[in-house]
């Protein structure tokens, strides 16, 4: 069940990454998701390596690898 609930997750943040590179807290004001939930999304597309990271001036960033 908690694997679904990921994949889901993952899912809503891929969504959002198709309007670009997004900060962190912009993907989980658009997904709606709690922290946690949001966390393990982005560690599951990290794993999958879907996602890449970039930090600019102290503000994390996300988007599609």
């Amino acid at each position: 069940m908690l694997l679904e609930k990921i994949g889901i997750s993952a899912g809503l943040v891929w969504s959002a990454l198709e309007a670009g590179e997004l900060n962190v807290k912009t993907v989980k004001k658009v997904t709606k998701l709690a922290e946690k939930d949001l966390n393990l999304a982005l560690g599951w597309l990290a794993s999958e390596g879907n996602v890449k990271f970039s930090e600019v001036d102290g503000e994390l960033l996300v988007s599609m690898a």
